[in-house]
């Protein structure tokens, strides 16, 4: 029995996997980014839901064979290493765990935890990839001066255009009605009232609106359309970056999958096809495998050294099928 954990910006996802390739139970628990309220929130988070989880396929943590915790900010404060990597110890009771950033999860998910290389583009963006057991992380730098092409970098664009557009600095386009809708504005200035007081910039809630942005784009607005397609574009740098620190040689065939919210929008997932295309002609594009926290649970089984054979794959692939768009990350 393997546990999956992928925590993210909204929620945590638990998965029970067997060896058979059968899912056994699931949970869901709230979002483990304990950058704003502080890092005890991990444990509380995760002791829910491994709880629940074994609650409901009739299990205890001793019944686990292995487990991968896929933490949200992990990595991205060294001080704060030593306490999440024991805290899953206080929770399952046992040290038969591993722990990383969640962006493993997707990689693991998107390719079957092969070699290759994941791009997560939802509330912020990153690539995660691995070649003969070296693994690098390229972006994720956060919304302050990074996360290009993710839903937060597209939504903060988007609110510029509307600005300018305002202004008269932009032609008005659709945009400019879409995002008055959508934030109940009764002056144009009041998005900077929505923003900054009601919603205290609060990234989830500014990372939507990137919606809004698809939405205006496919309406027309011409402004809206070349954010999509430039989000595109920044996303397929990140997979040449990481191509080239995992030292893929030209001549190798380097898979490439895909995770988030934001490839819903098909002008993202045109342009970074595009993109791909014409930086590297050794890429080769494949739609997700799994959802990242089944991910969690295959990679689990691969630390293990016990990893899921081909026909219990297939079975956890009929039975989970294709990823939805909208999975949240990151």
């Amino acid at each position: 029995m393997f546990l999956g954990v992928d925590g993210g910006g909204t929620k945590t996802a638990f998965c029970l996997v067997d060896r058979s390739g059968q899912v056994v139970a699931r949970a869901q628990a709230a979002s483990s980014y304990y950058f704003t309220h502080g890092i005890e929130l991990v444990e509380r988070v995760l002791r829910e839901g491994v709880d629940t989880v074994c609650a409901t396929a009739e299990l205890s943590p001793a019944d686990i064979e292995y487990a991968f915790f896929g933490l949200p900010g992990y990595g991205e404060a060294a001080r704060d290493l030593p306490v999440l990597d024991a805290t899953p110890r206080a929770v399952l009771g046992h040290d038969r765990y591993a722990c990383d950033n969640d962006m493993v999860c997707g990689w693991a998910g998107s390719l079957g935890a092969a070699d290759g290389i994941n791009v997560i583009s939802g509330t912020g963006s990153m690539t995660y990839g691995e070649r003969q057991g070296r693994g690098v992380r390229i972006g994720g730098w956060s919304e302050s001066f990074g996360d290009e092409g993710s839903a937060y970098w597209i939504a903060i664009r988007g609110l510029n255009a509307f600005s300018r557009m305002s202004d008269g600095r932009l032609p008005e386009g659709p945009l400019a009605g879409v995002f008055r809708s959508r934030l109940g504005l009764e002056s144009d200035l009041d998005v900077i009232d929505v923003v900054h007081n009601r919603w205290q910039g609060d990234r989830g809630r500014i990372a939507a609106l990137s919606r809004s942005v698809a939405e205006a784009a496919a309406s027309g607005d011409e402004t809206a359309a070349a954010i999509l397609a430039e989000a595109g574009r920044e996303l397929a740098l990140l997979v040449e970056a990481t191509r080239e620190r995992l030292g893929f040689g030209p001549d190798e065939t380097v898979p490439v999958s895909y995770s988030g919210g934001t490839f819903g929008a098909a002008p993202v997932l045109e342009a970074f096809t595009t993109g791909l295309r014409s930086r590297f002609a050794g890429y080769e594009l494949r739609h997700p495998l799994y959802e990242p926290v089944v991910g969690a649970a295959l990679y689990a089984a691969k630390l293990a050294g016990t990893p899921l054979d081909r026909p219990a794959l297939d079975a956890l692939r009929r039975a989970s099928g294709s990823p939805a768009s909208g999975e949240d990350e990151q």
